[in-house]
């Protein structure tokens, strides 16, 4: 083992790019974030992981002949002809290592239950869910065409309708103004005046900003409004169907699920989800579990191992300790 040699993981869900350099003992040499690495968010995603694999190679005091192997969790890569757009990503003149390329959820799942069998959910900028099951089987609640409309663009998306169809109550009252300051105009009419205009022409644009006024849906929805909690049910209760249909695939009664994503992770729909997997449940025992690793720390870790390196206990340790010494406060 050379000592110089290292692994790039990259984290590219959400609106950003997170690379993380790790040496072949599980050391974290260096972090970089950039913009988003899915073409469905920004067209600029090419240069942002190009633009972060470079930086943490850099950072880490390395040089492009050091590096062993990338890993790349990419959102937005589903099926084999989204390769022709991911492939690129990482592809950058000079750099030899060896690639591999995931969906987000893949380098999710291998940090947040180091690839054990159990559920990941997530649920934030996008949303997924995604299980290993105890005979290495890999499904997402896409292969059976079940999607859980709880990514934050769809939490406002919803909220916003629901206010415009004229459906609040004095419980809501936060929750309007809020929006409307959002939006800049003085009135649900004005709202929906824009709204039959489109809200915003472009699509990229149009789910951004519908994305960034979820967190005061799930605040709110924590505060009492009936409307934001209306929303949030229903998002948690499609989660909840598409863990069951996933949850049929393991043997054991027994399933580990951990959360990660800003949604998921708010107060009032992380305690309502919890609560629910864990009363609600017919088909299986649910542990609700902390992630051990971030996504991109999952993707060192899958990195390491496609290179015979396997997630030992000291490699664990390693990685733990790195990262606490590096984003200890």
């Amino acid at each position: 083992m050379n000592a110089n040699e290292i692994v790039i993981g990259i984290d590219g869900g959400g609106t950003r790019t997170r690379a993380i350099a790790v040496d072949l003992a599980g050391n974290v040499l260096s972090y970089v974030e950039k913009g988003a690495a899915s073409l469905y968010k920004d067209l600029q995603a090419k240069q942002h992981v190009h633009q972060a694999i470079q930086e943490a190679i850099t950072a880490a005091g390395k040089a492009f002949s050091d590096v062993k192997g990338i890993a790349a969790g990419i959102a937005g890569y589903d099926c084999p002809e989204d390769l022709e757009w991911v492939e690129p990503l990482t592809a950058i003149d000079g750099l030899e290592a060896r690639r591999w390329h995931l969906n987000d959820a893949a380098v999710a799942h291998y940090g947040a239950l180091e690839a054990k069998p159990g559920i990941v959910i997530i649920s934030g900028t996008g949303s997924i869910i995604f299980a290993i099951t105890e005979q290495g089987r890999q499904l997402r609640n896409y292969d059976f065409h079940h999607y859980a409309a709880s990514a934050a663009r769809f939490v406002a998306y919803n909220t916003t309708y629901e206010l415009l169809a004229g459906k609040a109550d004095e419980t809501d009252e936060a929750l309007i103004q809020s929006l409307l300051h959002y939006w800049q105009v003085t009135s649900l009419q004005q709202l929906h005046e824009l709204g039959a205009a489109g809200f915003i022409t472009d699509d990229r644009e149009r789910n951004r900003k519908f994305g960034e006024f979820a967190p005061y849906v799930t605040k709110v929805a924590s505060q009492g409004s009936c409307t934001a909690r209306r929303v949030c049910d229903r998002a948690i209760e499609q989660i909840q169907v598409g863990v069951g249909i996933l949850a049929a695939s393991f043997a054991d009664p027994h399933v580990d699920v951990a959360f990660i994503g800003s949604v998921i992770n708010s107060d009032y729909v992380r305690q309502q989800l919890t609560e629910r997997l864990s009363a609600h449940s017919s088909n299986k025992d649910y542990r609700v579990v902390t992630p051990t690793f971030s996504p991109a720390a999952g993707a060192a870790l899958y990195a390491l191992q496609q290179l015979s390196i396997p997630s030992s206990p000291a490699i664990v340790h390693n990685l733990r300790q790195s990262i606490h010494a590096r984003f200890k406060s």
